[in-house]
């Protein structure tokens, strides 16, 4: 029997949204009872559909599905979320939390537009650090967020009530903007995901700015595997969004083995000893599950952070809110005003120094992170109570900044993922920094690392599901099946891996194909049996590789004749790009079809070999 709504979905993940319509439940039963428990009392909630918005949005599924003629196009359907109050949705109010400078936009901005396009359904629009200027979630008029643990505490921000409604497991995931960290701090103080893309992978179109060279939006989900779904829908280039671009070849992870991770040499904590202790209690256990980690010199990633704010791109969030600020600036949070009010004392002279300054520095982090998988850094060098941030607003949320600002000034992307707590019962941040286009490297690295760190699901009390450790298709990447020297550990396979190729996948063909060790004794040739004199086959080893799309010519000019690319029909049904050999090119190829792959033909070749060496000794 299913419990109520109300009951049984708080702190679903996707999967479980997925797996009760399913079987069988409906939109308007589990939206509708989700809705009438929120309240604008909560103050991680800034607005909230109406009943009858609920409705229209559930008949709109219903056309969806519909039109996709089953769930599984849908991947979606029907799942709630939350989006930062500085990101457009239509027919609901985008505030940036300034009550002056409301709007009513007509149409969603961009993200929400995919998001709803998959079948996810707004609930409202969350709580921010006015115009997401701020790491500490206070900075509001619509009330502070406190932290999902301890209320005392700070939430976190600017994506303050995107975190808390995802971490108490009202919705499973929320948009939030990351342009200083606001998108991995709030996850970091509230033990769920954050993920911050490369700079220009989600489009902007329909936020409002902060700093437009910098902004991104980011996604906070309960589990890394999550995130890395709805980053998959999101992703994309956007024309009408002169700062989105285009994705690029991601590096993906080499298979399963230890890491190597860098960690500061010299890590700042500014007084928080709970935080230092559980950091270092952190690294202990991962190096004792063997993950490397290497001191690596933070000093160009600090320096990088400190021209953030205390640089010329305090102008950028001038210029963003010029007009505003002209006749509303007594209207503002007074610090947030403060802080933007400095930007009169910066000339271009010094931006163009700054800019050069940046250049310098990150040329220095990137070479830094190139013989790492990724640097691991706390999330935030502390975590300060409500009262703290209030008696010294600007320098505690500096300080917030230290381990974060810089990311996007390197162009480098991050995740902010649960690390274990402290010794007070709050949460520890883990945060896995790569650079541009690595993000389902670091997604990975996080599903290895947060296995060795087990938790409660953000702060509903539940047990973290299973994450598979398999990498997805990243987005501008499409699948070739290989079955013999592109193997991986096989001599053609760098021509794959250096065109930004991974493994997704071990599987094999359907049983309907033949295999065939050339003439030349180097390669083997993949025939369909049915194109054969004798239509008969077997299932063959495959393994199947993800190639950024703009790479597949490049392979295609390596490939040497008879073989070429084709389909290849898996043994799941699934037909994909592959190698194949046109039968006409089987003169004296010898049929190995019998040892089910390219590697157990290898193999017993070398055993003859094996057996003679042993009687020669």
């Amino acid at each position: 029997m299913w419990l109520s709504a109300r009951m049984q979905s708080l702190g679903w993940t996707l999967q479980e949204w997925q797996d009760a319509y399913g079987a069988g439940q409906q939109p308007e039963q589990l939206l509708g009872e989700l809705l009438r428990a929120q309240s604008l009392d909560d103050a991680a909630w800034i607005s909230l559909i109406e009943p009858a918005t609920l409705a229209a949005e559930c008949a709109r599924l219903q056309n969806l599905l519909a039109e996709a003629g089953n769930l599984a196009a849908l991947p979606l359907y029907g799942v709630p979320f939350a989006v930062k109050d500085n990101i457009d949705v239509a027919g609901l109010p985008t505030t940036a939390a300034c009550p002056t400078y409301r709007y009513l936009p007509t149409e969603d901005a961009a993200v929400v537009a995919r998001l709803r396009a998959a079948g996810a359904v707004v609930l409202g629009k969350s709580n921010l650090d006015q115009f997401a200027t701020g790491l500490v979630g206070t900075r509001t008029p619509y009330g502070a967020v406190p932290n999902s643990f301890d209320p005392h505490y700070i939430c976190g921000g600017s994506s303050a009530g995107s975190a808390s409604l995802v971490a108490r497991g009202l919705v499973p995931f929320a948009l939030g903007t990351d342009t200083a960290g606001s998108g991995r701090i709030p996850a970091g103080f509230n033990n769920i995901v954050g993920w911050k893309p490369t700079r220009g992978a989600i489009s902007c179109r329909g936020v409002v700015p902060a700093c437009k060279s910098l902004d991104c939006v980011s996604l906070f989900a309960l589990t890394v595997s999550d995130a890395e779904q709805l980053a998959l829908i999101v992703y994309g280039e956007d024309a009408a969004d002169p700062f989105s671009r285009a994705s690029q070849a991601v590096v993906m992870p080499r298979p399963l083995g230890p890491l190597t991770l860098g960690v500061p040499a010299a890590l700042a904590w500014f007084g928080d000893a709970a935080q230092r202790q559980a950091f270092e209690a952190a690294c202990a256990a991962l190096a004792e599950q063997g993950v490397h980690l290497v001191a690596v010199d933070y000093q160009p990633c600090a320096e990088l952070a400190h021209l953030l704010y205390e640089g010329p791109w305090l102008a950028e969030r001038h210029a963003a809110l010029a007009a505003f600020l002209a006749g509303h600036a007594d209207e503002m949070d007074p610090v947030v005003a403060g802080i933007i009010a400095q930007a009169d004392r910066l000339s271009a002279s010094e931006a163009f120094s700054a800019e050069y300054r940046r250049q310098a520095l990150k040329a220095r982090i990137q070479h830094h992170l190139a013989g790492l998988d990724a640097l691991l850094l706390p999330t935030a060098p502390r975590l300060p109570t409500l009262a703290q941030v209030a008696a010294d607003p600007v320098a505690v949320n500096s300080q917030l900044g230290h381990y974060c600002n810089w990311v996007n000034l390197a162009d480098c992307c991050a995740l902010s993922v649960p690390g274990g707590f402290r010794a007070d019962g709050l949460p520890l941040g883990l945060t896995l920094v790569a650079t541009a286009w690595q993000e389902w490297a670091l997604a990975r690295l996080a599903r290895q690392l947060t296995g060795l760190l087990p938790g409660p699901l953000g702060a509903t009390g539940r047990p973290v599901p299973s994450q598979p450790l398999a990498p997805v298709l990243a987005p501008d990447h499409q699948i070739l099946a290989v079955v013999g020297a592109h193997l991986e550990g096989q001599p053609l396979n760098h021509q794959v891996t250096e065109l930004g190729g991974y493994l997704l996948e071990r599987t094999s063909s359907a049983p309907h194909y033949r295999l065939y060790a050339l003439a030349d004794g180097r390669r083997p040739a993949l025939v369909a049996g049915r194109a054969l004199p004798v239509a008969s086959g077997s299932a063959i080893e495959l393994e199947l590789w993800a190639l950024p799309k703009a790479a597949w010519a490049d392979l295609l000019a390596q490939v040497s004749a008879p073989l070429g690319l084709g389909t290849v029909q898996l043994a799941d049904g699934r037909r994909v790009a592959g190698f194949i050999c046109e039968p006409v090119a089987l003169e004296g190829a010898r049929d190995i079809t019998a040892y089910g792959g390219w590697r157990a033909y290898l193999a017993a070749q070398s055993q003859p070999e094996q057996r003679q060496g042993r009687v020669a000794c």
